[in-house]
């Protein structure tokens, strides 16, 4: 089994996706609940409104605290969707900050 690298616990698990620039909290859980999750070394998932992706993850370090560059794969609203946006952890490493077109916030499932 492969090493998890370091960077990649912090950001390890289900993020709940709990605000968007761009779409009201309505929209974002139209389908199944807002989240980002991370699994193991590379692997990931991502759902809002009506789009499911699977990411791929490359984890690492920038000004001092730790991020993630991802691509992802999936479908929105039956469309093939590939994307791929970038994210860091704040210091206290409860919410990431994500730009998509827009900024948006998630928030580790259960805070």
């Amino acid at each position: 089994m492969a090493k998890v690298p370091g960077f990649a616990k912090a950001f390890a698990g289900r993020w709940r996706i709990v605000e968007m620039d761009n779409w009201d909290s309505d929209f974002l859980d139209l389908v199944e609940e807002a989240h980002l999750t991370f699994e193991g070394k590379s692997d990931g998932e991502i759902a809002f409104g009506a789009l499911k992706g699977f990411l791929d993850v490359r984890y690492g370090a920038r000004d001092g605290s730790a991020c993630a560059e991802f691509s992802w794969e999936g479908h929105d609203e039956n469309d093939r969707a590939p994307r791929g946006r970038e994210l860091s952890v704040r210091e206290d490493l409860t919410r990431i900050i994500v730009d998509w077109s827009g900024s948006w916030q998630a928030a580790r499932s259960g805070n």
